[in-house]
């Protein structure tokens, strides 16, 4: 059996007041284009459908052209909601949807959906994870205080047979021993680590269809997988290599996966150099000048109208900073203030408590702040 692993299609995203569905419409039709020349039987899709919980018309429109695009060629499709996602919204029309294949993991209801398929080998069951807080799954059972255990508890109480072929499909921030997954700029992910799943708790699965990270790679295991997002969604997503990924499961021991790429209409590019080379070109005809730009401009003197002149060349320009000597006199301010912007609220209070003290505060204190945090977003 062959499935296609998509996720964080964020359809109706802006990226620096830019929108993105001209870009999303080639793009999924770049997908539509490789699932009828690798022909899966069933289509993933693992969170972060839309990019805002309220998607736009054109959004809803896209994508109701995509799954119907999808269903046409009779094929298994599962989607999950994401933490982008209204779980409520996603859901509408699930239990018709099932007569046609569509299977929706919207909301949380204390159980995993399961969706069994058959090919030679027997059955393969796909489990739906929707995207969940700690607070979601203590309705159902007991009080769980970290995401770790609400979805350790999840899957534990689903009783899963691990003798069979088991995937499943789930939106979360998965770490491996407490090493993170690779991430970028566009990517959400809140107390610096705290509502980390580690991988310990998919034991029961032979292939597990991650989202949330947008780019794509492993944790812990080949077969625990994010696909990452289809297009570039920030510039520090400009050296990725986007793709969806084909995975393949005949017996429980053999599973493998194809990395197929995608190419963008518009690449997101960053340029950097003086304004006469940037705008030369032959520098520029080595390019697409329709992509994407994030452009540094390093003259010295000052530039009249310099978004203008790179507009003539670059109509999609989307960043313009300036880096000279004058601006290097601001480089230690600024990363001081990134230094901030990159910890988290438990590392800032544990500055503050030393600076205020003058002595660094206790483990216990520390674990006091760490699960008074962890209660603040839990109750978010």
């Amino acid at each position: 059996m062959k499935f296609l692993h998509l996720s964080d299609l964020h359809i109706g995203k802006r990226v620096n007041e830019f929108s993105m569905i001209e870009d999303q419409t080639y793009i999924l039709e770049q997908i539509l284009t490789i699932v009828d020349d690798k022909k899966p039987d069933a289509v993933i899709i693992a969170g972060d459908v839309y990019d805002k919980s309220m998607p736009t018309i054109e959004g809803v429109t896209l994508f109701n052209d995509f799954l119907s695009k999808l269903y046409k060629r009779n094929l298994s499709i599962f989607i999950v909601s994401g933490n982008h996602d209204s779980a409520e919204r996603l859901n509408f029309g699930n239990q018709i949807l099932k007569d046609s294949k569509v299977y929706i993991g919207g909301t949380f209801d204390g159980v995993l959906t399961k969706v069994s398929l058959e090919d030679s080998y027997g059955p393969v069951n796909f489990y739906l994870l929707p995207f969940i807080k700690p607070a979601n799954v203590s309705v159902y059972y007991d009080e769980v205080e970290s995401y770790h255990d609400a979805v350790y508890t999840v899957i534990d109480k689903s009783k899963i047979d691990i003798n069979n072929r088991n995937i499943l499909v789930a939106h979360q921030f998965v770490t491996s021993a407490g090493v993170s997954p690779e991430r970028c700029d566009s990517e959400q992910i809140s107390l610096g680590g705290l509502d980390n799943v580690d991988v310990s708790a998919f034991a029961a699965f032979d292939y597990v269809a991650l989202g949330h990270i947008h780019r794509a790679q492993k944790i812990g295991s080949d077969m625990i997988r994010y696909a990452g997002s289809p297009l570039k969604y920030s510039f520090s997503e400009a050296n990725h290599n986007k793709s969806v990924t084909l995975v393949t499961i005949n017996t429980k021991d053999d599973l493998s996966y194809e990395l197929v790429p995608l190419r963008p209409m518009r690449d997101m590019r960053i340029i950097k150099g003086p304004i006469e080379k940037l705008i030369d070109p032959l520098y520029y005809s080595e390019g697409n000048t329709s992509d994407y730009i994030h452009a540094t401009i390093t003259n010295e003197e000052e530039i009249y109208d310099a978004i203008g002149q790179l507009r003539r060349v670059y109509p999609n320009i989307m960043k313009l900073e300036f880096e000279n000597s004058k601006t290097r006199k601001n480089d230690e301010a600024r990363t001081s203030a990134q230094t901030i912007s990159n910890k988290n609220p438990l590392e800032l209070f544990e500055e503050f408590y030393e600076n205020q003290n003058n002595v660094p505060m206790t483990e216990e204190q520390r674990n006091i702040m760490k699960e008074l945090f962890i209660e603040k977003e839990m109750g978010q």
